[in-house]
């Protein structure tokens, strides 16, 4: 591929009212290669867009075609989810967390988007003047979006500086005012692929109970920590959790990784028992509802979309039943992320760039569904534009409110062994293209 010049790159940002590309969403990033696909004529590799790169699992298509079939599209769903959801929900949990959240707790919602927004929205209401969102650095760039589309104060941390026990005075620090409501975190992370340790974790969790602060455990990739076989159901080692530390949890399972079900947006929180039924005065005031999980169904679901797709919730309790009976291996088939990152990485170090998060405390990181990579001292917007110059789209770590410097890559869409050869050539593109500007500068600057 011929690099596309810069000028052409400029015009479409400048049409998109992109002022950084460095700062750019997701779907920003992918508007502008799509552009750009259209004027160089060339396919662009798409490695910024965390869409799965699997079939979706079978027996959730079978168990939908089912529903439908039986008459469930005339039918609302309940407000609270499907009961065999529920119920198949709370087992998957105990199967593969170890953790115990009765069937009333467990909520379907349209994508872990929408149940990470309103569990935002409502634990920001739960009490007057703690109204203040807490990230852990970097993470997923629509969870911050959605904060600040929600009129919500936050404030963040980056995880890799604070490791361990060093956690505990960083959360103390950020805690201490008494304003933090709810603190949003994902595991493994996106996008730098750190797992926070059961230590990491019970630490969090005697943090939220000494601050009432409410965890917010986004598990988009569960059981994706491929350094750990957490694929045999109700058998040790299971996916570390808070919720084995503190009642004031809630965790985020969505079907879009997991099941490579993305496309019919189904996903469920499972709120516990105790935080369930906790009941709050204001809640009470402004609602008439005072119940926690009352309250996330019964208004803030409710007004938001009245439910989730009534067929989508009975596949995915279908691939909930059939994981935790041993009938699919959604692990086994999830790992193939893990061997594609491999591959990826070595590509990427042969051609001169390296990872920025190497390290997950004294160990590896893990080979996942992201990495993150940097290139000599170019900085993000430098490298995000000449990546895409070469027909590569990525995002940069500064959209993920990371304090260093690089691009996060997703292994989705290397669906081939051609996408592997042309992910090489592109980047011997880029490094050709490196090289010349920086003999360019060179001879600019002696003469």
């Amino acid at each position: 591929m011929k690099p596309i010049a810069k000028d052409v790159i400029d015009k479409v940002l400048a049409d998109k009212d992109i002022v950084d590309i460095g700062k750019a969403t997701i779907r920003q990033c992918v508007n502008v290669a799509q552009e750009l696909e259209q004027i160089s004529g060339e396919k662009f590799m798409h490695l910024e867009f965390g869409i799965p790169g699997l079939d979706a699992c079978e027996v959730g298509i079978q168990a939908q075609k089912m529903a439908l079939d039986e008459g469930v599209a005339s039918a609302y769903p309940p407000a609270s989810g499907v009961e065999t959801l529920k119920q198949w929900g709370s087992k998957f949990i105990k199967a593969f967390i170890n953790a115990d959240v009765k069937a009333e707790g467990i909520i379907p919602t349209v994508g872990s988007m929408q149940g990470c927004y309103n569990l935002l929205l409502e634990c920001s209401q739960l009490k007057k003047g703690k109204n203040v969102i807490l990230y852990f650095n970097p993470g997923f760039p629509s969870h911050y979006l959605q904060a600040k589309v929600l009129g919500l104060e936050s404030r963040s941390f980056d995880m890799h500086d604070f490791r361990g026990e060093k956690l505990r005075g960083k959360l103390e620090e950020m805690l201490s005012d008494g304003r933090v409501c709810a603190l949003l975190y994902s595991n493994p992370n996106n996008p730098s692929w750190c797992c926070l340790s059961d230590d990491e974790l019970r630490i969090v969790g005697e943090m939220c109970e000494k601050h009432d602060v409410i965890a917010l455990e986004d598990m988009a990739y569960l059981c994706m920590d491929f350094r750990k076989d957490l694929s045999h159901p109700f058998r040790a080692p299971f996916q570390p959790t808070v919720a084995h530390y503190t009642d004031n949890y809630v965790m985020m399972i969505s079907a879009s990784k997991i099941f490579s079900y993305a496309g019919e947006r189904v996903a469920i929180v499972a709120i516990s028992d105790k935080l369930f039924h906790r009941f709050y005065p204001d809640l009470q005031e402004r609602y008439g509802i005072g119940k926690f999980g009352d309250n996330f169904c019964l208004t803030y679901l409710y007004v938001n979309s009245s439910g989730c797709s009534h067929s989508a919730q009975c596949a995915l309790a279908s691939m909930f039943k059939a994981s935790l009976e041993g009938k699919y291996d959604f692990v086994g088939t999830v790992k193939e992320y893990g061997m594609r990152a491999r591959r990826a990485k070595d590509i990427f170090m042969k051609h001169h760039f390296h990872l920025v998060y190497e390290k997950d405390q004294d160990g590896e990181i893990g080979d996942g569904f992201f990495f993150t990579v940097a290139y000599d001292d170019l900085n993000c917007t430098s490298l995000i534009l000449n990546m895409m110059r070469c027909g590569i789209s990525t995002i940069t770590l500064t959209s993920a409110r990371s304090e260093s410097v690089g691009l996060r890559v997703c292994m989705s869409m290397l669906n081939s062994e051609a996408d592997f050869q042309t992910l090489d050539d592109r980047l011997a593109t880029f490094e050709g293209v490196m090289e010349r500007e920086y003999h360019d500068e060179y001879i600019r600057a002696i003469l």
